[in-house]
Order: C-alpha cells, then structure tokens, then sequence
C-alpha cells in the first residue's frame, strides 16, 4: 500500500481497535481531513489483551474500507484507504506513553467502543492501575492526568463522545467517572473540572459493520492490488446522532463534510426512530417472513407481500406516531429497506428471532399501544406480527422444528399453551387470551386494549388453518 500519509496533530484518542469504530468514526475523520475542514489524527487504544495494535502500527495506522450495498437501486462497492490513524498502543506494554497523552495541548476528543459491558463501575479498580478492568477507571485515571499537568485549566478539558449502544451513554460514563473520583479521594477541584471543562456527549451510532471480509478476501485483494491485513466491510448507510452543544458542529463538522451526522439538543427522537423503524421492522418481519419459508432478511424484502406488509407497517403505522419531521422519517425508512436488501450482508432471520418476545416488547408493542392510544384503533401490522410470534413459539415450520432460543421460562410458557391448544383442552382463542395476559411478557394484561385479543386470534387462525403465505396476502388485500 503506497500511500504518501499526510500527517495531522493528535487531537482524538480512541478507546478500541475493532472493526466498527474503524470504519465508523475513523473514516468519518479521514473523510473531514480529505476535505480540509478536521485537521486530526486519532491514537488508538488497545485496553484489552486481544486487539491489533501491533498490526496497526505495522501498516503505519493505513488500512481500506470497503463499503459495499445498494445505492441508486444498484449493488455498489467502493474501496477508499483509510489514512486519519496515526497510530496505536498496547495499554498494557505502553501505558506510560498512554498517559503522556492526557499531557497533550492538541488532544480535544475521546471517542470509545467497549461494548456495553465495558461501561461498568468496578469497585476493585484503582488509580494508577494499568491492569483497570473497566473503560470509566481507565478514563477517570486519564483525565486525572490531564487535570494535574495542566492545573486544572479549564480550557484543556475533553469532548468524550461514546458509541457503546446503551441509552445516555455519555451520562452513564461521567456519572461512574464521578463515582470513581469520590471513592478514590481525588481533589474536589478535580470533580468541578469533570463538570466544568468536559463535554460528555450521549450518542447513537448506525452502520452495519461485518468486519474482515473472510469469504471476499481473495477477490477484494485482487482488486487491490495489495495485502492489507486490517482491511474493513462496512455498508455505505450511516448514522452519527451526538446529543451535544451547538458549538461542537464547528470543531467537529462533519456534517459540513457531507457526513450524516447530527449534533442536536435531544437525542431521543433518533434513538425512538432507529429502535422503532428499524429495529421494529426487523423484528415485525421476521416471524412472518420466516413462517413463508424465507431464510433471510434480503429475501424477504425481496418478496412482494412481505415487502408490502413492511410497507404497511413502517409508513402506515409506525412513522405516524413518532416525532422528528415525516419527510425524514420516510426517507431513513427508505433507506431502512436498501440497507435490508443488500447483496453482500447474509442475514439470517434465525438469527434475528433470538429472545423475540423481548424484542418485541421493547421495539414493537410501544408502536402498537401509541397507535392505539392516538388513532382509537388497531394497528393490523403489529397485531398481524403478534399473531405470527406465538404461531413461531409452536416450534414448527411447515414439518420442520425451529430451534427456538428464549429464557426457559418463555419457552416452557409457549410449550405449555400449544399443548394444551393440539390436547384439545383449550381453542385457540383462549390460547391467545392466555398468552396476552401474562404480565411477566408484556407488564400488562394486553387482553385489556380494546379489540386486540379478537385481532391476534383472528389473525392467528388464518395463519394456522391457511399457513403464513395466504395469511399474509389476506392481511394486505383487507388492509
């Protein structure tokens, strides 16, 4: 790879040297530095023992991003060297170096990815420790640092922008490094400059990221022309939503760069939009996609009633009820469904039912009960979904049996219904009541909603007497 690099201050460290902040944040920065409006490199941090740091370093931080999906309602690919890294170090073999860092008059950004679980209190953890466990004691160590080599000035404190995926990310991590302050018995000046000087700023993040393209390599090396042993998948959709002040757009213009990025005052209407679009449609889709004997998220968009009943679902009952502007509802739920049908990501629906009353309840049965609330009506879709979940939890497809994969007290629940439904002790509409009543599922009596329980058991005894395909076409023709 013979790239002339074009080198840039350090004014980012990173916490992580995995795929997704690679060809997530990193390449949002190469792509301001390629315009001339960031002026940055990032130092990544390897904070666990596994990690690729070494091999980082060895390729001088360069590595590709490929980004392959549809675009113009075609399959594209685009290669592009990333150049924004300029390098990487092992926490545990460099942390003196990792702490001169925090001593640094160009650094301004902490950005992290260390999973959900890396956002924890750690009562063992101590100051000074390289052997930390948790990201927040790591930081808290960091910026303690930097409080004392710079006497508190409050213009050096940092911008910390987290993409683990838990709610008010940013908030969970100043509150822990609070905790570790007091139980540490740092100076009470230091907790002030926490407050004072430090912007942590919740986020949400949004691109499917498979990583190193195992089953590509040999063809995308080919094309290359060269090895690259870092080399990241990515699809071109991409979403960067920063709850944070008006006056990180200037130090941090990505948007100007092109980029979907928001910095806005309140995160949640795009947190409520990814989880109930997206996620939802997911969800909402797969029992019955599934059940029609499709394998796939691509083929299911693929497939005309499924496309519709999708259709149905995210513009005519989900996108109503939410809250940023219609327009751009409709367009991310567009994008939604090309980001469904790319032909590089195999995604199995399988995969997808893991744990799905959970699912459902959190990104599906809010959509339904606003619906309700603010339109005085079912919502089919939903309803329809609903119904093709407790056919799903019988465990069969066609003749087959579905490996189903639930908490065991879920599963055990579902046994006990079906049996007592195929014993003949019960019809199925008492299956249905049983079912919506159990509060430990839906913290509710879901028999209480007005029509529902009609509308699922209905629906239910078209699926179970026509099978899912003429269910779903009966659904669409009398929606």
């Amino acid at each position: 790879m013979l790239i002339e690099k074009k080198e840039h201050p350090e004014k980012v460290l990173q916490f992580g040297t995995g795929n997704f902040l690679r060809a997530f944040a990193d390449w949002m920065i190469d792509t301001m530095n390629k315009q001339n409006l960031f002026n940055g490199s990032i130092v990544i941090v390897q904070s666990t023992n596994n990690g690729t740091a070494n091999v980082i370093n060895e390729q001088d931080g360069l590595y590709t991003c490929v980004l392959q999906g549809i675009s113009n309602g075609k399959a594209t690919q685009e290669f592009g060297v990333v150049q924004s890294v300029s390098r990487a170090l092992n926490i545990y073999n460099e942390y003196d170096e990792y702490l001169l860092l925090a001593r640094s008059v160009d650094l301004r950004f902490i950005i992290s990815n260390t999973t959900e679980a890396g956002i924890i209190f750690n009562e063992n953890d101590l100051l000074n420790d390289q052997s930390n466990n948790s990201f927040p004691a790591k930081l808290t160590t960091f910026l303690y640092h930097r409080f004392l080599a710079f006497n508190g000035d409050k213009d050096k404190g940092l911008v910390i922008i987290p993409c683990e995926l838990i709610t008010q990310n940013g908030d969970k991590i100043k509150e822990i490094v609070l905790k570790y302050a007091q139980i540490w018995n740092l100076d009470k000046d230091f907790r002030e400059w926490i407050l004072q000087a430090n912007t942590f700023c919740n986020s949400l993040v949004d691109r499917i990221v498979p990583g190193f393209p195992k089953d590509q390599i040999d063809e995308i090396q080919e094309k290359l022309g060269y090895q690259d042993q870092l080399i990241v998948v990515g699809e071109p959709y991409h979403l960067w939503a920063i709850e944070g002040p008006e006056w990180l757009k200037r130090e941090f213009p990505a948007e100007q760069a092109g980029l979907n990025v928001k910095i806005v005052k309140d995160l949640e209407p795009y947190r409520e939009s990814k989880v109930r679009i997206l996620n939802g449609a997911h969800t909402a889709m797969t029992s019955v996609a599934y059940l029609c004997g499709i394998d796939t998220v691509r083929e299911a968009v693929l497939d005309r009633d499924i496309k519709k009943f999708l259709d149905q679902l995210m513009f005519k009952e989900i996108i109503p009820i939410l809250h940023l502007p219609k327009e751009e509802l409709n367009k991310f739920a567009d994008e939604v469904l090309n980001r469904f049908s790319n032909p590089y990501i195999h995604h199995y629906l399988l995969s997808i039912s893991l744990n799905a009353m959970s699912k459902f309840k959190a990104r599906n049965l809010t959509s339904l009960l606003d619906y309700v609330d603010q339109f005085n009506e079912i919502p089919r879709a939903l309803s329809f979904s609903l119904s093709a979940w407790i056919s799903f939890y019988k465990g069969r497809r066609f003749e087959k049996s579905i490996e189903l994969v639930d908490d065991e007290w879920v599963l055990e629940f579902f046994k006990q219904q079906w049996n007592r439904y195929e014993g003949e002790e019960m019809n199925l509409r008492e299956l249905v009541v049983q079912v919506l009543a159990n509060e430990q599922l839906w913290d509710c009596d879901l028999n209480r909603i007005p029509e529902l329980t009609d509308y699922v058991a209905n629906f239910l005894n078209i699926i179970e007497r026509e099978g899912m395909k003429v269910a779903v076409q009966a659904l669409l023709l009398n929606g």
